[in-house]
């Protein structure tokens, strides 16, 4: 089967394709997984009914929202979870000590058929401590999926939220363009981020194994080597280029190109804006339109942009203007960027004007060079004329933080709710399995999220509630809630006569984040300062939690 429609196939019903990356198998973990699970085993301890939720404690970037990614690749993990012989003996020995035989045959025979894996709707907006996934199954083997799951939700999350931000602080209407491949951390990172940034509401991708594997639409145009490698027009051999309409030919798109930069040269309005240009600068742009002429967009500046690279481009675009064909437009990739853009959309418009060429003056303008948010933040204060941005290292990196701290704790083993316990109240776990809910108000904004235990009676429209803070006692509030959403879906269950969600491409995804993030109150959005969002427990859950925290943690002695 085809690599593209193994990763974006409908993960329902029969067959699940295993996980895009080869290296995500059941090792894909750490050491001491196994030592527990031979632990759980030699205690006939390992087929106990566990609860774990796996959520994060704190908003990255020091924004007050994340956006949830990675549920995809974890059902494709557990879907074809299972121990090669290979891998059994590897197991054999690296375990210290000498381990019984019957725990590696309880390995062979080991699958995820009697786990259940409950999660929020990946491209989710979501929020800390409300529970991302639940796993239900036997504790050893729901304790050697906590690693790899963590692994696949922590990055994916992070970067779609990192791309999230960029489209928030560029505006709807820029075009946003992932660029990150070469400074990615190595090619999963590489592949990983142009999926997830994809996601998060970029546009496309220059990335071509993840183009091919995930469907995301390709750019790129050409690097200042191309440019640089170009001495003299002599060089082109074939200057021949059929019109668009194939209906004629011109036999020499440079001397086209070279009559035209003198019109540009000489033109009253133009006049005194440059000298002369470089002309092997004029001999790649003309080259690469010679290869592409429906798709022509230049790098401007590898010699000067507005005394040669401007200048060069529109002389060879005009060229095509001649023969039916639309340039694309630039790229800076370096200078003052607001400045630049804004003095090429002039020269543009001045173009139009002049020789009388149709949305010449609205030439689409790329600007890239290590971009961030700050960068374009500070762009939309100066002033810009940008319409697109290729953006890299920050992003696929997340340079701003380097982790989401996702978490895995159990919070249920043989129906007794269990609790962690910390001097840190953020490490405080919220006992016992759960069902949560996202209440909205009259405005149709999300309000609050709420978690209740599992056999609490739903929040209903209209009802009135008391929403508390799970650990603070004077935070709380009623919320009359004007439509209620269950977060949390069976997305893989134990037996197979249990309905799940179906896994939707990742065109899908995307949408639902960004109609998600347009759905979100502004304050909770905004860079600086932003109004945290209210993630709350039922009263009931409340006194349950307070009663259990109590229940376990010791009791000191004065003397």
């Amino acid at each position: 089967m085809d690599q593209q429609v193994k990763a974006n196939g409908n993960c329902s019903g029969g067959v699940v394709e295993g996980p895009t990356n080869p290296m995500v198998t059941p090792l894909l973990t750490d050491l001491y997984q196994f030592t527990m699970a031979y632990a759980y085993w030699k205690a006939n301890k390992h087929q106990e009914r566990a609860v774990f939720d796996l959520y994060f404690r704190k908003n990255p970037f020091g924004g007050e929202y994340t956006v949830f990614a990675g549920l995809e690749e974890c059902i494709r993990l557990i879907a074809n979870f299972k121990f090669t012989e290979d891998e059994i003996s590897f197991i054999r020995e690296s375990l210290p000590g000498s381990c019984e035989d019957g725990f590696f045959d309880y390995l062979r025979g080991l699958d995820c058929s009697e786990v259940e894996v409950y999660s929020i709707a990946e491209g989710s907006v979501v929020f800390p401590k409300v529970p991302l996934l639940r796993i239900e199954g036997p504790i050893a083997v729901a304790q050697l999926l906590e690693t790899p799951l963590v692994n696949l939700i922590n990055f994916a999350s992070l970067v779609a939220t990192n791309a999230a931000r960029h489209r928030f602080v560029a505006g709807k209407s820029k075009i946003l363009l992932e660029f990150g491949l070469r400074r990615a951390q190595g090619p999963d990172g590489g592949i990983s981020a142009s999926k997830y940034c994809y996601l998060g509401g970029f546009d496309a991708t220059s990335n071509v194994a993840a183009g091919r594997l995930f469907g995301i639409p390709l750019r790129g145009t050409h690097s200042h080597a191309f440019v640089s490698s170009y001495m003299s027009p002599d060089e082109i051999v074939d200057k021949s280029l059929r019109s668009a309409d194939g209906s004629r030919s011109c036999e020499d798109l440079v001397s086209l190109a070279q009559t035209w930069l003198s019109k540009i040269q000489w033109s009253s309005s133009l006049r005194g804006i440059f000298g002369e240009t470089n002309q092997s600068e004029l001999a790649a742009f003309t080259s690469y339109a010679l290869a592409f002429p429906i798709s022509f967009l230049a790098l401007v500046d590898t010699y000067d942009v507005m005394r040669s690279g401007i200048p060069n481009f529109c002389a060879v675009a005009l060229a095509l203007n001649d023969l039916g064909y639309k340039a694309a437009g630039i790229r800076l990739d370096s200078g003052d960027l607001a400045y630049l853009s804004c003095e090429a959309r002039k020269f543009f418009r001045a173009i139009e004007k002049e020789f009388g060429v149709p949305g010449f003056g609205k030439m689409s303008i790329t600007a890239s060079n290590d971009l961030n948010e700050e960068t374009l933040d500070a762009l939309n204060k100066q002033g810009h004329e940008v319409d697109a941005y290729g953006i890299g290292t920050y992003l696929v990196t997340c340079y701003a933080q380097a982790a989401l701290g996702c978490v895995f704790k159990l919070v249920e083993i043989n129906n007794q709710p269990r609790i962690k316990l910390s001097e840190d109240v953020s490490k405080v776990s919220i006992p016992c399995k759960k069902r949560s809910y996202r209440l909205y108000g009259r405005e149709g904004y999300p309000l609050v999220d709420i978690m209740t235990g599992e056999n609490e009676p739903s929040p209903k429209v209209g009802e009135r509630i008391l929403c508390r803070h799970p650990f603070n006692e004077s935070k709380r509030a009623y919320v009359v809630p004007q439509q209620v959403e269950e977060l949390l879906k069976c997305y893989w269950p134990g037996s197979s006569d249990k309905p799940r969600e179906d896994l939707p491409p990742l065109q899908d995804i995307r949408d639902r984040c960004i109609k998600q993030l347009e759905r979100m109150r502004p304050d909770h959005m905004r860079r600086l300062n932003p109004t945290p969002y209210k993630v709350s427990v039922s009263a009931k859950l409340y006194d349950f939690i307070h009663f259990l925290w109590l229940n376990e943690a010791p009791v000191g002695e004065l003397q």
